[in-house]
């Protein structure tokens, strides 16, 4: 548990730093990465983490994904509280270091992108209305968004997941779907679909720079995200197929099912008598060939034996006419 605790710790604060750090530094959406760029690290970063520390936690790093495997008895309930905390942790960790970061840059080059309307120390937080990306869209409309991508997101993520067969393409399907939400929902609130994306940079911003903003507002990219897991994780359930559910674990006490492609006992027990007969039909196969040989063999020792006997039977015979003579 432990693992699985400090993997998701370390793999969101890397998605946070990472994908957060680049959208502030390099002045947002308008500046030198602009939407599609930072749409990619976000989706690159992502991938990365899904083949490094997938096997040992799943790389949630995202409450939305965590409670839509929960739901779905992917998840054991003390797993989910564990990985939660884990989340929200290491996100806020991550936005502490990316203001922590940004206290090292130059103020005279601060000022001039502030004075060019850049902000360089946003942190790349979340927002609606005035503090939107660029359409300045209500609290409802951005609710509406991240139910809707997040949705999209974790459905993508539970279906991607959900066969071994997958495992091999997994990572980079889910890193792709996160990369199209955000160039879909930039523009309107710069994208969360992960509830310790938003909370740990907000929270950041008002302790350190006295802005309540972004953190009145993180209610939003908090419940959103997490309503729209919980719709994927109904959709999931409600077009998962039979084969798939083979494969899903049983109830929420961590327990898993057998592997879908496992023999049942008696299937194994039949198939391995049959393995038996077919050993000891080959062995008599083989042994029959000698037995082919050995057979003319003896019939050759029969033949002169019934020989000897008839010879001798001539020669007594013979000695009984010449005991008995002519008298007879």
């Amino acid at each position: 548990m432990l693992k699985k605790f400090l993997a998701e710790f370390i793999g969101t604060f890397l998605l946070v730093f990472l994908c957060c750090g680049a959208a502030s530094y390099t002045a947002g959406y308008q500046g030198y990465l602009g939407t599609v760029g930072i749409a990619l690290i976000f989706g690159l970063v992502l991938t990365g983490l899904c083949y490094t520390i997938g096997h040992v936690s799943g790389s949630h790093v995202n409450p939305a994904v965590s409670i839509a495997m929960w739901v779905t008895g992917r998840l054991s309930t003390l797993e989910f509280f564990v990985y939660i905390c884990a989340q929200f942790l290491g996100g806020i960790a991550a936005g502490f270091g990316l203001y922590a970061l940004s206290r090292t840059f130059s103020s005279d080059r601060l000022s001039l992108f502030v004075a060019n309307g850049y902000n360089l120390t946003g942190l790349g937080v979340n927002g609606y209305g005035s503090a939107s990306s660029f359409l300045e869209i209500s609290a409802l409309g951005a609710a509406c968004i991240e139910v809707i991508l997040t949705f999209f997101f974790v459905w993508v993520v539970l279906s991607a997941t959900a066969k071994k067969e997958y495992q091999a393409v997994s990572g980079v399907v889910i890193g792709a779907a996160l990369t199209a939400v955000h160039l879909f929902g930039i523009p309107f609130t710069g994208t969360s679909v992960n509830p310790a994306r938003s909370f740990g940079p907000a929270l950041a911003v008002y302790v350190c720079k006295g802005d309540s903003t972004a953190l009145s507002q993180s209610v939003v990219f908090i419940l959103a995200p997490l309503v729209g897991g919980l719709l994927a994780a109904f959709a999931y359930a409600l077009f998962m197929n039979e084969d798939d559910a083979a494969g899903e674990a049983v109830g929420k006490d961590g327990e898993e099912a057998a592997a879908p492609d496992a023999l049942p006992v008696s299937a194994a027990e039949t198939a391995e008598t049959g393995a038996e007969v077919t050993s000891d039909a080959s062995s008599e196969t083989a042994a029959s060939p000698k037995a082919s040989q050995d057979a003319p063999e003896a019939s050759a020792e029969t033949t002169d034996t019934e020989k000897a006997e008839t010879k001798e039977s001539g020669e007594e015979e013979n000695l009984e006419i010449r005991e008995t003579g002519p008298n007879e």
